[in-house]
């Protein structure tokens, strides 16, 4: 496919990092990532893989939370770009939809939009944020899918501290689940969301009602060992035909992600959540996933940026 007719506000650049040599035995992420779109869909090979970046503050701010995760998508690509690059799939960055000022609703209805076109066309697409507000935008792409056409039954799995169901007067990053459901029933179906990591703490019993009330299945963060999350995510597994993965990196001890809007006392530790990628992507069923809330300004040592670099790495072998 064409990437410029795309609507998108800043073409893909060439990705930087480490050389240690041109040949395939040293090639390294930035070596791997092409920006052009012509890739040939090898059926003996895993399916090729498209980036997106989501530049937005807008939800964030709107939710109260602390900016600087417009920055998030080339702080990932920095982490990432010199990780050694062992898979196999062909992989494409296809730019940046940028969120200006308080425009949000537009800047998601144009990632939703581009992320569409990228699905039909045959890519897995990975979509770089920004705050939570990029999950209703990859909502609209997924839902504006063929495959969701075509009746294929559609999981949505979060990986986080927060339901992000907030119901408030304007969509923000914590509203978007509560849109999604919004979104289904007016589609004639139900959303089947499942959370991994919710802090009991951080949620009103507000949200918890609206949870149990649309069905959410969920795991509090306390309850996360190991076999209690592989035998959740097999069961939701179980109920899916694709499956949208969205991380919110405030899904990790502040230790491992202290670079969000809200670090988490306690957290989910990251053997388990690297462990739920490894099972989403042995299924099958994985046709998108994005991660939010790196916040370049409040990382250490680029410590968050390095974990979504890593978990990106785990689900694209």
């Amino acid at each position: 496919m064409d990437f410029s007719t795309l609507p998108l506000d800043v073409p893909a650049s060439s990705w930087t990092g480490r050389n240690d040599g041109a040949d395939l035995a040293h090639r390294r992420w930035w070596q791997a990532v092409t920006t052009t779109a012509a890739l040939s869909l090898d059926a003996a090979l895993p399916g090729p893989a498209a980036f997106l970046g989501f530049c937005s503050d807008a939800g964030v701010l709107r939710n109260h939370g602390r900016t600087g995760a417009a920055s998030g998508p080339a702080a990932i690509r920095a982490a990432l770009g010199s990780l050694a690059f062992h898979g196999s799939r062909s992989i494409v960055d296809a730019g940046d939809v940028v969120v200006s000022e308080d425009a949000l609703e537009d800047g998601q209805a144009r990632a939703g939009a581009a992320l569409t076109g990228m699905l039909d066309a045959g890519y897995l697409t990975v979509a770089l944020g920004g705050g939570h507000e990029i999950a209703f935008a990859s909502y609209l792409g997924v839902a504006g899918t063929a495959a969701v056409a075509n009746g294929a039954r559609l999981g949505v799995l979060n990986l986080d501290a927060h339901f992000d169901l907030r119901d408030a007067p304007a969509p923000s990053s914590g509203t978007p689940f509560l849109q999604m459901a919004q979104a289904e029933a007016a589609a004639g179906r139900e959303l089947n969301y499942a959370v991994v990591g919710i802090s009991e703490p951080n949620n009103t019993r507000a949200l918890f009602n609206t949870a149990h009330e649309l069905d959410v299945k969920y795991l509090l963060d306390e309850d996360c060992s190991a076999e209690r999350t592989a035998g959740f995510v097999d069961a939701f597994l179980e109920t899916v035909d694709i499956v949208y993965l969205t991380i919110d990196l405030d899904v990790l001890p502040a230790a491992a992600a202290p670079g969000v809007s809200a670090p988490a006392a306690y957290g989910v530790p990251l053997p388990v959540i690297a462990a739920v990628c490894r099972q989403v992507a042995a299924s099958g069923k994985l046709f998108h996933l994005d991660v939010a809330e790196l916040n370049p300004e409040f990382d250490i040592d680029n410590r968050t940026a390095k974990v979504a670099a890593r978990l990106i790495d785990t689900l694209l072998r």
